[in-house]
Order: C-alpha cells, then structure tokens, then sequence
C-alpha cells in the first residue's frame, strides 16, 4: 500500500463553518484543519511568504473560530475571577488580559484572551478547547447568578507593522490611543464591534469582534480588504513560524490539560495569583510552586535538514527527544526560523535538562539531530515590537 502524503479534507455540513468561511476561502486556503469544531484556513499555499508579508507589511486572518463565551450577570465578576488563575481585581473595564483557566489538578483546560466589557460582562476568546461545557457545568447547582453562553461575535485579525495605517483608514486616529491589550467599541458603516490591540504574532495588530457575525461578517471583511489594500495587506492563516519565534503556545501541542502553568516558563508563572481570591486548581498549583514542576518547556535550536512551517503538514506528530537511547521527552512545536536561519522549536523535558547549553538529541523522523537548550522565546522576549508606540508608524513605509 501507499500512503497519500496530503489528503484532502471534507467540506461537508457536519463540521462548523466560521462567520468568515466563505469571504476567507475567496482567496484561495490551501490548508484547512479544524479548531474548536469548526474549519480554519492555515495557509494559503506559501506559509514563508506569508511569514514575511506579516513582518514587512499588514495581514488579515480569519479566526472566527476563537468561540467568544460570554459570562455575565450580578456574580459574572466572582465567578469567572474563579475561572481564572489571575486576578481580575487587576483587570479594568475596557481592559484585555491573557489567562489560563485550570482544572482541580492544575492543568491548563484553556489560555483565551479575556475581555472585560462592563463591571459584570465578560469574554473569553478561546483557544482550542471546548470550555463553554466546563463552565456551564461549574456554574450548575453553584450558587452563581450568571449565565455562561457562546455569542454571535466572531474576530479577525489585522497585523503587521502596516496594520495601523489601515486601522486609521478604518476607525480614524482614536484608534491610535488603544493601548497594549486593552479595547475599544466602534461602530464601522453601521456594524457594531469590538476593537482591541491583541494578536497571535508579536507585532503589532489588533482584533476587530464583530457583533452579530452571522449576519455581518462578510461585509466587515470586504471594508477590511478594502481599506487594506492601498497598503498591500494580504491574507494569510496564523503564522506558526512568528508565533513559535515570539513564543505564543499552542494548546494542545505546548500546553494541554496535562500541562501546568509552571511547567511552561517563559515566565508564565507570574500569570498564577496565590494572593488573591481562590480560583479552580489553586491548591495543586500551590503544591507544585514548592515542590516545583518535574519537568518544563526548554527553547531548542535543533540541527539538520530545515524543518517546515509547523502548519505546513511537515510536522505530523511530536518528535521524541533522547538523552543517548533514552527517550526522555518531546517537541511540541517546531519550524526552520527564516530570520534566524535556523530550526527552533519547544520541547517538554524533565528539570534536569533545562539548563542552558544542554544538548539532546531530536528524532525529526527523517533523522536523528542535536538540538541545544537556549533562551525562550527566541525573538523579543519583552514583547517590546507589538508595546511600541502606533503613533510613530503612521505614515509610515
């Protein structure tokens, strides 16, 4: 028998469609997989060349299929802060924050993008990973007044250091004063929507909610290309390479439900308050904070044959990692870094090899190589590119 290296996918009625499928599919998908149930464009035939558009100019992507979970009413604010292992005392109205949202042992179930709209209305834009279920079930029975259900919003991206002049064109200058992470209403030609400066990338970018999706987001999209496209703005599927480089993580590959927060680094252990109120998995986190995490995620740079875009279809599975024969682990995102001429990934290993200089050995499956432990995340640690003041870029380029 042979195998077929590059099977299709059906399109058929059983599997969800975003609000963007058939505005986002005009411009040719070559890769389709499927996120929260529902089809997402990955790449449009060339992930490298889309890498580089996203660096050097502006890029729109369609990523309805970030489910937006409302959750409101009079206890919305005590409920979710349960949700969540960060503070939401710390969060304004109008105000983004990135959170994982744990299970009683700790693992990671989600890391959405939260939204605080009023004092007691929340979204959280999901990752892969079905959490409308969970929380309606943690609601049950509770003595929670809140209702906790999936809305008709759906978001697009726009990033790239030419996103700001297309968001003027769109919004006007307002739109300059959104800080980092916080956001905004508007209304665009009679569609209401939420804007605010979050993105899959490390650059800068922002997201456009749109309300009422299902009606409007084909027109949305076309204002968007429109305004786009004196600026060259190109459409593309989220860019794994950026991502992997800037160290945003996957879930289900990096981070999973049997991953916890302080296994991941990179920092993300601050994200964990023990301060304030109690949040779902406290106790086993804390448990974890002193005993400390058996293993983490080491930043590699790996040797050998350039590795693919990740969302290229080159990376069907995890590689293993051995120390000599002993298998001690695996790489959970890798690609070749066109920038940095080289292939980097992240790999979850015992403590022991986490040191830096560490070399281990990647089966890539088509050929054992080193890789070395480095620093993480390869490419502005500080996320200093997409903090960096808008105003400056208008005009520009």
């Amino acid at each position: 028998m042979s195998i077929n290296e590059n099977p299709g996918m059906l399109l058929y009625p059983r599997i969800r469609k975003s609000p963007f499928f058939y505005s986002s599919r005009k411009h040719g998908v070559a890769k389709y997989s499927v996120y929260n149930r529902t089809y997402h464009p990955r790449h449009y035939g060339d992930p490298v060349a889309e890498y580089w558009a996203l660096l050097n100019g502006v890029t729109l992507w369609d990523v309805g299929v970030e489910k937006q979970i409302e959750i409101t009413g009079p206890d919305a604010f005590e409920f979710t802060n349960m949700l969540v292992t960060r503070d939401l005392n710390k969060c304004n109205v109008g105000q983004c924050k990135y959170v994982f949202l744990t299970n009683e042992k700790g693992g990671i179930l989600n890391d959405p993008v939260l939204l605080r709209l009023e004092e007691n209305r929340f979204w959280l834009s999901l990752a892969d990973s079905d959490i409308e279920l969970w929380a309606q079930g943690v609601a049950y029975g509770s003595d929670f007044n809140v209702t906790v259900e999936e809305i008709d919003v759906a978001p697009v991206q726009i990033q790239g250091p030419k996103s700001v002049q297309v968001m003027v064109d769109l919004f006007g200058e307002d739109i300059l004063s959104i800080p980092y992470y916080y956001l905004r209403d508007y209304n665009l030609n009679g569609v209401d929507v939420v804007v605010s400066r979050t993105g899959y990338t490390s650059e800068i970018g922002y997201e456009v909610y749109v309300k009422d999706a299902t009606i409007h987001a084909a027109a949305v999209w076309d204002m968007i290309l429109e305004a786009g496209e004196p600026h060259g703005l190109r459409v593309i599927g989220p860019c794994h390479i950026r991502r992997i480089e800037g160290g945003f993580l996957a879930h289900g590959s990096d981070i999973t439900f049997r991953t916890n927060p302080f296994e991941i680094g990179m920092g993300y252990d601050w994200m964990v308050n023990f301060d304030g109120p109690d949040f779902i998995g406290k106790d086993a986190l804390a448990k974890v904070k002193e005993e400390g995490p058996g293993r983490g995620l080491a930043g590699i740079e790996i040797g050998g044959q350039p590795l693919g875009s990740y969302n290229d279809g080159s990376m069907i599975d995890c590689f293993d990692v051995y120390d000599g024969e002993e298998r001690i682990g695996e790489v959970t995102s890798a690609c070749f870094s066109p920038r940095l001429e080289k292939n980097i990934g992240y790999a979850m290993v015992p403590s022991s090899y986490l040191e830096l200089g560490t070399t281990l050995t990647v089966d890539t499956g088509e050929e054992r190589v080193e890789a070395i432990v480095v620093p993480k995340p390869f490419i502005d640690p500080t996320k200093e590119e997409p903090k960096a003041d808008v105003s400056q870029l208008l005009g520009a380029g």
